[in-house]
């Protein structure tokens, strides 16, 4: 029977969270053997038998399924001490329990057979529950062993997933910031880098977006002598889709250079400022599935004329402070934004030397405080410009931009602010 498979279908007696294991019992007495493999085999183990230590090496060899081995010591070809040495060359302990078989007064063999990585020994003769206590202790702890190592292989899969998932997300997201950080050059590009000359006036600015792409967007075009033409644009929202829209509403307006900006007539004269609403509405109508609209103020400073004509499309009113110490103006006739608008009109104010007048985004008026929420508004924002009023243009838009920053009790800006100086000298 030394190749025979000893099976049972008496698995019952095994417990429910003990699975059948493969074992392979080792003797050279038939006897020892085959009543070992019967009485494992009824316990609900699949068993195997071996007549030698040679025999034994080559089937463990060739079948690397065996969950434990019963090795005797004593063995005429191969003892049990030379199988365990060259099984351990390829199985660790963990991977396949040995227990060894050695006679009672051997005690030296316990010690060798441990020595060379036995997990257990039973002593001859064999008490067989004390050799299947011993039996399931080993394969107890081999499948906890095994488990754990299922466990392991599973995390250094999935990390090694994660890993490669993180880099992508990481190669992602550095493409993404390089797309950023060129959107924003392309942006800034279009943005005024030095004031223009225009006679009779001096011209001041400031843009803080709060994120790296704005929805905000201003700009000073010369349109003649003595003559410019002024803007500030805040598309609704934040980011890349707010960003795109500025800058095409920026592309179509133009310059006032060119034949095609909507800030020149064909006669090369300016284009009134509710002429320029009008085209920009008809050029981006509101999208529905975007949601997309901007507000717009747009003026022509007349240095000639004295005067500031402007159209305001659902923006913030502009703030116009005459030299002699009158009373600030609040230009807040306002029409519909770009986009959802309908008619636009023209307003018309006295622009003298001396007179300066600000336009700005609604980052600056609806700056919320901290503590309480509440907002910096269009009364502090006049009596702060009043209150610099003495300063050059430049500095009053500085001096503003510290007092929205301690508005704020360090909270960062929750829109983009943009602000635009005009002083007539």
């Amino acid at each position: 029977m030394s190749n025979e498979v000893a099976t049972s279908s008496a698995s019952g007696t095994l417990a429910a969270t003990e699975p059948p294991a493969r074992i392979l019992v080792v003797d050279d007495v038939e006897a020892n053997r085959e009543s070992l493999a019967r009485r494992l085999a009824r316990r609900g183990h699949t068993v195997e038998v071996a007549a030698g230590g040679r025999e034994a090496i080559d089937r463990l060899a060739a079948d690397p399924t065996f969950d434990l081995v019963l090795l005797d010591i004593m063995m005429p070809d191969v003892d049990g001490f030379e199988v365990l040495t060259e099984v351990r060359k390829t199985r660790s302990p963990a991977e396949l329990p040995i227990v060894m078989a050695t006679a009672n007064d051997k005690s030296e063999d316990v010690v060798k057979a441990m020595g060379l990585g036995a997990n257990d020994y039973v002593t001859k003769p064999l008490d067989f529950p004390v050799v299947l206590a011993r039996v399931q202790t080993q394969l107890a702890l081999k499948r906890n062993i095994d488990k754990i190592r299922a466990l392991e292989l599973e995390l250094s899969e999935r990390n090694a997933a994660l890993e490669l998932l993180n880099d992508g997300l990481r190669a992602a997201a550095e493409k993404a910031l390089r797309d950023l950080e060129l959107g924003a050059r392309v942006q800034a590009s279009m943005m005024p880098t030095e004031a223009p000359i225009v006679e009779g006036f001096d011209f001041a600015w400031a843009f803080r977006p709060c994120e790296q792409l704005a929805g905000d967007a201003l700009d000073i075009c010369p349109l003649g002598r003595g003559v410019a033409g002024v803007y500030v644009l805040d598309v609704v929202g934040h980011g890349v889709a707010s960003s795109l829209l500025s800058v095409a509403a920026m592309r179509a307006i133009g310059d006032g250079r060119s034949m095609d900006s909507m800030l020149v007539r064909a006669d090369n004269t300016p284009t009134p400022p509710a002429e320029v609403a009008e085209r920009l509405n008809r050029a981006f109508p509101f999208n529905v599935e975007t949601g997309q609209f901007f507000t717009f103020f747009y003026a022509i400073v007349d240095s000639v004329a004295g005067t500031l004509r402007y159209v305001s499309a659902g923006h913030p009113g502009a703030i116009l402070l005459p030299a002699a110490g009158g009373e600030p103006q609040l230009l807040d006739k306002s029409c519909t934004p770009i986009g959802i608008g309908d008619a636009y009109e023209d307003h018309a104010v006295p622009f003298l030397p001396g007179d300066r007048v600000y336009f700005y985004s609604d980052g600056v008026d609806e700056a919320h405080r901290l503590s309480d929420d509440d907002r910096f508004g269009a009364a502090r924002l006049i009596a702060a410009l009043v209150a610099r009023q003495s300063a050059s243009l430049q500095a009053s838009l500085d001096g503003l931009l510290d007092d929205l920053d301690i508005w704020r009790e360090g909270r960062a800006s929750h829109d983009d602010v943009t602000l635009l100086a005009i002083e007539r000298k």
